[in-house]
């Protein structure tokens, strides 16, 4: 079992990037983070270092507010927001 413990950010950070296909593996499985976060969480530079992630999606309104209002009320979680979108 995993032991959560949030990577912390003291600003808001707002980047944007692309998602990449992986010929060899045949899947959209790439997401390549930009400088600005690995500057706001220089662990993420260590390269024997696991780190994991938890992708929460909330299918309607409803669940979103849901979802954050427990959210709000934990001291060891920090939420990040992700929009897809489809290029041109």
């Amino acid at each position: 079992m995993f032991i959560k413990k949030p990577l912390t950010t003291r600003k808001i950070i707002n980047v944007k990037g692309k998602i990449h296909h992986n010929e060899s593996r045949q899947a959209w499985s790439n997401i390549k983070l930009k400088r600005e976060l690995i500057n706001e969480f220089p662990q993420l530079k260590e390269k024997r270092a696991n780190f994991f992630y938890e992708l929460m999606f909330c299918r309607t309104q409803e669940d979103l507010d849901k979802a954050l209002k427990e959210l709000s009320n934990r001291e060891d979680v920090v939420p990040m927001l992700m929009f897809l979108y489809k290029e041109n």
